[in-house]
């Protein structure tokens, strides 16, 4: 008998599948273009120095050890978290409107959200607003969870920016009491963020509509190095009050402390006004669901993170780590948009540099990147999206002639 007749088999995760392939990959000079992680100018997965610093001091520590946290999670990294996040002189927490909880990074953190919101968002019928195009997880996380889900014009390919007036009109058109996950700061897959001035007015057009935010922050530093700049939009909606909604934040720190397998992140919900029974009553349902499906939170990854955030020295060398990550992701940008104006590739290329964070939405369409992985051995996501975290002084010129090739041998196929 079969007990699961209407099973069938799934095709591999697309990023998954295609590090598979990348790893078969014979070619001593392949280009993995793929994988979301900071690589060091050789390739190399880097561990940062806080968090080496971090590891040790932890270890040493008479009261170290491995039992249960809490079911919200370790103390010290839960509020200093917040504090990172929305700064810590915000009005949220002087005014104790911040509840907070430990998940499984930013992923968890999502479905962590989404669970809580299935169950006790007033709006029952709410869809969830994704911008197009977003991260593909975001997508399979609330469909789920039983969301319906929409998506808001965040690309425009034709002149490789945002379409901020395809944005506010949707906004405008959805209905009421809607639910919008707005990617902080280095959005993935464009790598392309709102300016301060258009972040306001993606902002108050929410607030008019009485949306609720749902902030997806898992680059905050890694981006532009410095963390209040990264987390202007959170800030900037938390401090001005803009919204009668609760403003929910999922928080990861896989990328920007690089504790990518250690799944350290948290949730942040801000609601609108100071309430002690209500903020009591969102953690424990918080705990309810954490409880439920993963016991409590790991203890490992949380702790390096506090210790960084709680040593005035750490967190001074973290700060410098951001900075030489994002330092030399933007230094690729720009010698590989270098490259392709030397080699006049047909197109314009200064998006690449006009992006930030790990990825660039490089324009390539799914035609040439299949024939970049087949002829050049460089691996990138179907869509065009391209890690610059992989680019480095050893294969740029590689890439940039591989780009020029295909881009070449498609305008050729066209005539």
């Amino acid at each position: 008998m079969n007990y699961f007749p209407e099973i069938k088999e799934l095709p591999p995760d697309p990023l998954f599948g295609l590090k598979a392939r990348y790893t078969k990959d014979s070619r001593s000079d392949k280009v993995d273009l793929g994988i979301g992680a900071y690589r060091d100018n050789n390739g190399k997965p880097w561990i940062l120095p806080a968090v080496k610093l971090a590891e040790k001091k932890l270890i040493n520590d008479d009261s170290y050890n491995h039992e249960y946290l809490p079911i919200e999670g370790y103390k010290d990294f839960v509020v200093n978290a917040g504090k990172i996040i929305i700064g810590e002189e915000s009005v949220a927490i002087k005014e104790d409107r911040i509840v907070s909880q430990q998940s499984l990074s930013g992923t968890g953190a999502l479905h962590l959200v989404g669970k809580f919101l299935k169950d006790f968002y007033h709006n029952k019928t709410a869809k969830i607003y994704l911008s197009k195009p977003t991260w593909a997880n975001h997508n399979q996380i609330f469909t789920s969870l039983g969301f319906e889900v929409d998506n808001y014009p965040y690309w425009d390919n034709d002149n490789k920016s945002l379409d901020l007036q395809g944005f506010l009109k949707a906004i405008e058109d959805a209905p009421q009491g809607s639910i919008f996950l707005l990617h902080a700061c280095a959005h993935n897959p464009t790598g392309l963020d709102p300016t301060e001035d258009q972040w306001l007015q993606i902002l108050n057009k929410l607030s008019e509509k009485d949306h609720l935010p749902l902030f997806d922050s898992a680059y905050q530093g890694f981006a532009s190095g410095n963390l209040e700049k990264d987390s202007f939009s959170i800030r900037t909606a938390v401090d001005k009050k803009i919204f009668k909604a609760p403003i929910l934040i999922c928080q990861s720190f896989a990328k920007n402390c690089g504790m990518y397998g250690e799944r350290v992140g948290a949730v942040h919900v801000i609601p609108s006004e100071t309430n002690e029974k209500l903020n009591n009553a969102i953690a424990s349902q918080l705990k309810k669901i954490i409880r439920s499906e993963i016991s409590n939170p790991p203890a490992y990854g949380a702790k390096i993170v506090a210790t960084i955030l709680n040593d005035k020295e750490l967190f001074n060398q973290w700060q410098e780590d951001l900075t030489t990550m994002s330092s030399r992701i933007n230094k690729m940008r720009l010698k590989l948009r270098e490259l392709l104006i030397n080699l006049q590739t047909p197109g314009t290329w200064d998006h690449i540099v006009n992006q930030t964070g790990m990825f660039s939405f490089t324009g390539l369409n799914p035609d040439m990147v299949k024939r970049l992985e087949e002829k050049h051995g460089i691996y990138m996501v179907g869509s065009g999206r391209a890690s610059v975290a992989g680019l480095n002084d050893g294969n740029v010129e590689k890439v940039a002639n591989a780009f020029d090739e295909v881009v070449r041998f498609y305008a050729k196929s066209k005539l």
